[in-house]
């Protein structure tokens, strides 16, 4: 069909437009916010600023308050409105929001659950406590949602979790009425953490665990084809050996036969891997990498600077239509994204924690989004004809150009900045014979990676968008990278809110952006195209390749 009836195909988006403060508009908004006046010396809230939030366009007044991490807690239960006194809630529903996104900047989750579990006992009696104790488990119950099964992971949320239960299962005979908040903690339970948690009865006074379920992660595997290139593949990380020498024996044009898969230390030594070895661990990398070999242990193409088989490279990319090369790009990219939570952000800015997997979907993202950059500058090096090469550059440009169109700029900005590298921008023979309406084309998408006025066009283009759209991830982690290093945690001892609002903020970004979902399949055959990319990873190669097609003059 025509690119029209695929766009429709692809993506049938009707979703309200989402506003957002204007830049210069928060920045004063900051600026005024920042006084002295705001906090006093002992450690309770006071407010000070009203600052506008727009949120789903619904705006809410929004008071900025200063405490203790303990004092903040207080307060935030002390105001909490249980379900069944409900009223014009946004204000505290966004307070609450803005601590549970960002509490990991002044205090840790062991901290938080002890916090918690103190507030639970509490000394009040009668209806007091019986409300301490709904407005603790109506907390913990926002936590969960909002966190997902993102906190599967911490043991001090699991053991929480379960002295929580028993706290109140405890109460039940004393307050009947806590048995239906008890009830929805439950359902929340089995729903969010399934992988942790069996079922569970009022009847029982603990918590069993499940076996562990199948690993649903997805992760990018790199297999090296020669001394400076490797194909990654994006797959699960059960994938085993046999598997991945199928993929490389199709993508590389070998006899599956032929090779074998070895992991090479440091030091220069090889290890084969059995057929049904699983291929991917976190712990590999540290032991060295892996590598598709012959079976004498040599590496299955020679390095690509002195390699005469570049000429009969089949350039396939040229074969298969932009538009749905970007929907693959676009359908990988959304796979990653919306696997993301918000807390990641965060802990990626903080760096806790590294290694525990609390940042392993924002890691893909950013990998995938490096690999797609070096993608498209390995692809053109690797094209010895110039007409093939020109060819390619128009698709490059178009891909995009359409990436855009289906609001991900994510791929977008990685293949507009693989086409600047310096490698592939000194090409002028094959930039002067890329039609005029290519390179207006690309100038124009140019202007979307222009970082003057603080990414300026990005940030308007992007705002344009509806959701679901992909933002370019770097870009928005500098954002909250930047106010978490320009702007204090703590003045004076008490917990800078306001900052925490501007973080908290910035990552809700996400979940505008994940807020529907896209629509569309891609084909096997281009999807194959995009799953598994041959990458050239060693500059000095990239350069030679750049000076052998087009010499300096």
């Amino acid at each position: 069909g025509s690119v029209s009836d695929r766009q429709s195909e692809m993506f049938a988006f009707n979703v309200p437009h989402f506003r957002y403060i204007d830049d210069d508009d928060a920045e004063e908004n900051m600026d005024e916010g920042r006084v002295a006046g705001w906090r006093n010396t002992s450690g309770t809230w006071s407010s000070c600023h009203s600052e506008e939030v727009y949120c789903n366009s619904s705006s809410y007044r929004y008071v900025v308050v200063s405490g203790t991490p303990l004092k903040i807690l207080e307060h935030l239960l002390s105001d909490l409105r249980l379900d069944d006194q409900r009223g014009d809630g946004e204000t505290e529903e966004m307070l609450l929001d803005d601590f549970l996104l960002t509490y990991l900047v002044f205090m840790s989750t062991h901290d938080l659950c002890q916090a918690l579990s103190a507030r639970c006992r509490g000394q009040e009696e009668g209806k007091d406590a019986l409300f301490r104790k709904r407005k603790v488990l109506q907390l913990v119950s926002h936590w969960s949602r909002l966190y997902k099964d993102f906190l599967k992971e911490e043991e001090h949320v699991r053991s929480f979790m379960k002295t929580l239960y028993r706290c109140v299962l405890e109460d039940l005979y004393e307050f009947p009425t806590l048995e239906k908040d008890l009830k929805e903690f439950q359902k929340l339970l089995r729903r969010r953490h399934k992988q942790t948690y069996q079922h569970m009865s009022l009847k029982e006074n603990c918590l069993q665990l499940r076996s562990p379920q199948t690993d649903t992660r997805e992760v990018i595997c790199c297999v090296y084809v020669s001394a400076d290139s490797y194909l990654s593949v994006h797959t699960h990380p059960s994938l085993e050996a046999h598997e991945l020498l199928r993929i490389v024996a199709l993508k590389m044009d070998r006899a599956e036969e032929d090779m074998v898969l070895a992991v090479v230390s440091h030091t220069g030594e090889r290890r084969v891997l059995q057929p049904s070895d699983c291929v991917y661990s976190e712990s590999l990398t540290p032991q060295g990498k892996l590598v598709a070999c012959r079976r004498d242990l040599t590496e299955i193409l020679p390095p690509l600077t002195d390699s005469a088989e570049l000429s009969r490279r089949p350039v396939r990319l040229l074969g298969i239509n932009t538009w749905d090369v970007a929907a693959a790009l676009t359908h990988l990219d959304w796979s990653l994204f919306k696997s993301i939570h918000e807390q990641e952000l965060v802990y990626y800015t903080l760096s806790r924690a590294p290694g525990t997997g609390h940042t392993a979907a924002l890691s893909v993202l950013l990998q995938r989004c490096n690999e797609v950059q070096q993608w498209v500058m390995s692809e053109v090096l690797m094209c010895v004809s110039l007409n093939k090469r020109v060819q390619l550059l128009k698709k490059f440009i178009k891909i995009a150009a359409h990436c855009k169109a289906q609001r991900n700029l994510n791929s977008a900005f990685a293949i507009i900045m693989g086409l600047n590298t310096a490698a592939v921008s000194r090409l002028n023979q094959t930039w002067e014979k890329c039609p005029g309406k290519f390179k207006k084309l690309f100038s124009e998408l140019e202007l979307i990676t222009d970082p003057s006025l603080n990414h300026k066009a990005y940030r308007e283009a992007f705002k344009r968008m509806k959701p679901p759209k992909i933002p370019f991830m770097p870009l928005l982690l500098k954002d909250i990278t930047f106010i978490h290093e320009g702007n204090k945690t703590f003045h004076d001892n008490l917990v800078n809110f306001e900052k925490l609002h501007m973080i908290a903020d910035t990552v809700r970004m996400i979940r505008h952006c994940q807020s529907d979902q896209p629509g569309g399949l891609c084909h096997f055959f281009t999807e194959a195209s995009v799953h598994y990319l041959h990458i050239i990873d060693n500059q000095q190669t990239l350069f030679e390749l750049s000076h052998k097609l087009e010499p300096r003059a």
